[in-house]
């Protein structure tokens, strides 16, 4: 089970996910390192060879030289002489390189000190002192990744990069700006707070709190879950910097001074409070070399404590109450409490202990085998477990929490019992040495699966432990502590039992925090933010007055300014690669089905992809596709109940999962690919019951257990309602886009706030016997021979294996084989809207807007100019409007899925300005002296994400999936690699300005103006169109 931890980013991923708020990880072992190997898994670089512990280089001393054979590395850790900076250096043959600068942070107050600097360091340096050189430098680098993120001890700098000469230029801005930053006022007042006149530009309108942190945090906080896991790390660590919010409070932000920034940069931002990270197939000479000269030359070694104690232990248990806002789109407004018990563990720096931690509590909570899912999830007290659950070592002490949301205020006590009584069970029986077999499975596979950017997870996950002063490298030697724990498992069959007796039942640190949602929450914090800005206005002079209304004008000045950037390094268009990287496939048939083949270097790992045509499936079966993916593999299949099944996959499998998939052909966009997506992967030696697990699931699915799917269709609403308020604009761009096509629409109902809206219709409808009718008709449909295709990515030498046992797996399906799922006209079930306006009205504090308008196909001559326009929006002119000068956490342009260009926001305080200015674009286009480089930094952004790396098992999936052949991608390559700037305003004209067709959704808090203007229709989540009954 994941726990999420505070983690605060200076953009939006690339992806459009946010950074910002609390992420959850997915569970991985051993301190939350996700051990995947990257794409090359050759032995790592001889050179390293030669070094060893106290041998100096380039002004080091190196404290060891370690190499890890199972995740194919040397680590090489230093101390410099003179600054005592560490540096941990991974090698290893990966070309896709990575390097982050780390600091220990330790605020001791609410004010979001840590979270501000990390935004403003990025704001202008010493030798780049230009506006914001971090967002410039998107523009100019091919990174595979790049932002900065806060925790609540630590600020991170990373970045990844495949080119060598774009690493050094993006290690000399990081460097700079961590270490040589401007801090100036003007920045301050941007991205953390600021008062400010509602329109700059009058001093007669009302002052107000502006700020892109300020905004930012208020969005966070607008979800129930962000407030539930503050309130747990404060209570339960309350003693240091645990104790309050790295991020900010909305209500303490305005605190904050900017000398108090500068000096917090000054006690934290030293070398001698520095770890540097570097990963990959460059030599670290070269590394050591730069940051040398560029920054360690100039300091000496700098005396400071800012470590963090461990948390005294309490002598009793504590209890904490806090509230909540109410949602409205939950099911059951009078379930809406959350409690969990937390306990304090063990220190991070004692790696094997939190190993040993880190399994038990997965044994604990992680599937439908462990203990508490049977004894809280099965209780159906509650809509889901809490959502701090699990363990969670991004502290210095380590801890553990379970419970439960969705609950009745009522059902608090009963709750807290069932937790107290699981451990005493779990304590007496133990776990069945099945499920302990099954997760160091888990972990054998996860040594061998291999992801794109494993330097950047590796850095994130080492982090932790390396800010306390542990040293990182054990971290990395997954086999000895998995030895070790072997070992202690043989010598003692009590080992287990007894970690959960000394740290649970006996343990006194013990937190209980209850959550419980109070209707005039929202007014009650309005009416504290309006206190607090009333009287910081109060105290003002009329000096101070027209000070503020100078700062505003002198703001917004500076930022409309065009820059001389000449001073910041580039990659140029001329950098790039004219060809495209080839994934050779072959194709077969093995019982009538056509087979994708690719042979790759997957580390004795096999990929299974597999697609079932749904194109034919009634539209009343439709809306629950979604529903029927999240439970396919979840109610047991065959002879297997669905605990039986779990442990299997968990066994033998690195999961199985179903996603619907649609998605437009490459040539026409009335042709849709309307399908339904499996996934698996497994270690060669386990293919026979991978495909054993998936054809009980096609040949004798159980879908009878009503009580159980009711269940999992309850926890399935919680989670999507619960995504809005971190993912609320992609929301809104979908629901925007719902009306351009079909297919669109088809999207919105399977994956929008529509089918958030259906799956909290059916979850309050008392016939669960007609839903399962449902799913069991899909099943028919889907899960059979008739329509499929499927894709191996494998070795050679496991090709043969694994194409007998698939034939014997398509063997043993019902039905004939016919056509593999294609692209197909998709009919049309009601009317399009030409034009629409929804404001989803929500009790959020900050709002989230979504703006679509056709385009065209992917092989289409306008869809490269039309990416490269939107990349150029996005950078020139989005981010400057809606964050800089409007004050969103994000906002911009997105044409990389064919057919349609969306405009979002993120976190956002305004709503109709922010309309406006995405309906402006077109007419900026046209009036702006956009240059030709302009448009080159908009094409390499777009390089950023089309030669991204791939993992071996990941290869060839574009073709299977979409139909887009490499050809294609070396066509729409050459295409933008020669837009100019009159292809920019030739598509402008054409599509943006004044378009015929065009969504506007938002998603945010009341708003009159809207709600007063006719063209708007309000929904209070309503679906957008009309969808199945079940009476």
């Amino acid at each position: 089970m994941a726990t999420p931890r505070l983690l605060y980013s200076t953009v939006l991923a690339r992806s459009l996910h946010s950074c910002r708020s609390k992420v959850s990880q997915k569970w991985n072992c051993m301190h939350r390192i996700k051990y995947s190997t990257a794409v090359a898994v050759e032995p790592p670089l001889d050179s390293y060879a030669s070094l060893s512990a106290g041998n100096k280089i380039r002004g080091y001393t190196i404290l060891k030289v370690v190499p890890v054979s199972e995740l194919n590395l040397v680590s090489v850790l230093l101390s410099h002489d003179k600054t005592n900076a560490k540096h941990l250096h991974i090698a290893r043959n990966d070309k896709n390189n990575a390097f982050g600068v780390s600091f220990r942070t330790t605020p001791m107050d609410d004010t979001g000190v840590p979270h501000i600097l990390e935004h403003i360091a990025l704001c202008g340096s010493t030798k780049y002192p230009v506006r914001d050189p971090f967002f410039k430098m998107i523009n100019r680098s091919l990174s595979t990744f790049m932002n900065a993120m806060t925790a609540s001890d630590w600020t991170l700098y990373p970045f990844s990069s495949q080119n060598k000469k774009d690493f050094t230029n993006l290690m000399s801005v990081y460097l700079d700006a961590a270490f040589n930053p401007l801090l100036q006022e003007r920045d301050f007042r941007q991205e953390g707070w600021r008062l400010e006149h509602k329109d700059h530009n009058d001093p007669s309108s009302p002052i107000i709190y502006k700020g892109v942190v300020f905004n930012e945090m208020k969005g966070v906080f607008s979800s129930q879950h962000a407030i539930f896991q503050e309130a747990v790390q404060n209570n339960l660590l309350p003693s240091h910097t645990y104790g309050v919010c790295s991020g900010g409070l909305p209500l303490a932000i305005p605190d904050l001074t900017w000398q108090a920034l500068r000096e917090f940069h000054s006690n934290h931002y030293h070398p001698s409070n520095s770890r540097f990270i570097t990963y990959g197939d460059q030599p670290l000479e070269d590394h050591l070399d730069i940051i040398e000269n560029s920054v360690l030359k100039h300091y000496n070694k700098l005396e400071q404590d800012t470590s963090v104690p461990l948390q005294p232990r309490w002598a009793e248990p504590r209890r904490v109450k806090v509230s909540c806002r109410h949602n409205e789109m939950l099911p059951d407004s009078s379930k809406q409490t959350t409690v969990a018990v937390s306990y304090l563990l063990t220190d991070v720096t004692d790696v094997y202990e939190s190993s040993v931690l880190s399994l038990i509590s997965s044994l604990l909570v992680n599937s439908e085998t462990a203990p508490f899912y049977h004894s809280l999830i099965e209780s159906n007290l509650g809509s889901g477990f809490a959502p701090v659950c699990g363990y969670e070592n991004s502290t210095r002490d380590t801890w553990f929490s379970v419970g439960l949301e969705g609950i009745a205020e009522d059902s608090v006590e009963q709750v807290l019992n069932i937790i107290d009584e699981t451990f005493k069970k779990v304590a007496n029986e133990g776990f069945p040495q099945e499920r302990v077999d099954a997760l160091l499975s888990q972990i054998e596979l996860s040594t061998k699966h291999q992801t794109s950017n494993f330097g950047l997870s590796l850095m994130m996950s080492l982090n932790t432990m390396w800010n306390h002063d542990a040293d990182p490298t054990v971290g990395l030697q997954v086999n000895e502590i998995i030895s070790r724990f072997k070992k202690e498992m043989a010598a003692n069959p009590q080992y287990l039992q007894e970690y959960v007796k000394k740290y649970f039942i006996e343990n006194t640190h013990k937190l209980t925090v209850e959550m419980s949602p109070d209707e005039h929450y929202e007014e009650k914090q309005q009416e504290l933010e309006a206190a607090k800005l009333k009287s910081m206005v109060d105290r003002l002079t009329a000096a101070d007055r027209e000070e503020i209304f100078t700062q505003g004008k002198v703001l917004a000045k500076a930022q409309m300014e065009e820059e001389d950037l000449s001073c910041l390094p580039t990659i140029l268009k001329t950098d790039l690669d004219t060809v495209g990287v080839k994934t050779r496939v072959d194709t077969t048939t093995l019982d009538g089905v056509e087979v994708q083949l690719c042979e790759q270097p997957t580390n004795e790992v096999v990929y299974f992809n597999l697609l079932t045509d749904m194109a034919d499936l009634p539209s009343h079966l439709k809306p629950f596709v979604p529903l029927f993916c999240s439970v396919a593999t979840k109610m047991g299949a065959g002879g297997l109940d669905y605990k039986q099944q779990s442990q299997r996959i968990a066994r033998y499998t690195g999961g199985l999962s179903l996603s619907h998939h649609i998605s437009s052909s490459p040539s026409d966009l009335d042709m849709v690919l309307q399908a339904i997506h499996l996934q698996s992967f497994c270690l060669k030696e386990n293919i026979t019951p991978m495909f054993e697990l998936w054809a009980d699931i096609f040949n004798n699915i159980r879908l009878e257990d009503v009580g159980r799917l009711s269940m999992l269709l309850k926890m399935s609403v919680a989670d999507l309602v619960n995504s809005v308020s971190h993912s609320g604009h992609q929301y809104a761009m979908r629901h925007s886009a719902s009306n351009l096509s079909e297919a669109n629409r088809l999207k919105e109902v399977l994956s929008g706030v529509t089918q958030i809206s259906f799956l909290k219709t059916l979850s309050e409808n008392d016939n669960q016997d007609r839903i399962a009718s449902y799913l069991k008709d899909i099943a028919q449909h889907v899960l059979n021979k008739n329509s499929l295709k499927c894709s191996i990515n494998a070795e050679s030498s496991a090709i043969d294996q694994v194409s007998s046992q698939l034939h014997s797996f398509l063997g043993s399906l019902s039905g004939a084989a016919e056509c593999p799922p294609t692209h197909t006209q998709l009919s049309s079930t009601e009317n399009l809207k030409p034009k629409s306006k929804t404001h989803f009205s929500m009790d959020f504090s900050v709002n989230y807007a979504g703006m679509s308008v056709p385009t065209v196909e992917y092989l289409h001559e306008d869809f490269a100019p039309l990416r490269a326009m939107a990349s150029l929006l996005r950078n020139k002119f989005l981010h400057r409007e809606i964050r800089e000068k409007g004050g969103a956490y994000g906002g911009g342009a997105t044409g990389d899925a064919a057919g349609q260009m969306s405009f979002y926001s993120y976190r956002d305080p305004n709503s109709l300005k922010t309309v406006e200015t995405m309906c402006s674009s077109a007419d900026w286009i046209s009036s702006s002296n956009f240059t030709q480089q302009d448009v080159d930094e908009a094409i390499l952004t777009i390089f950023q994400k089309i030669d991204s790396p791939v993992a071996p098992g990941a290869r060839g999936q574009g073709l299977f999936l979409s139909g887009v052949t490499d050809d294609m991608k070396q066509l729409h390559r050459d295409r933008l690699l020669s837009v100019d700037v009159q292809q920019i305003k030739s598509v402008s004209e054409r599509y943006l300005k004044e378009p015929t067709v065009q969504g506007i959704s938002l998603i945010g808090p009341e708003n009159e103006e809207i709600t007063a203007d006719s063209e708007w229709t309000i929904s209070g989540r309503e679906p957008c169109c009309q969808l199945p009954s079940l009476s």
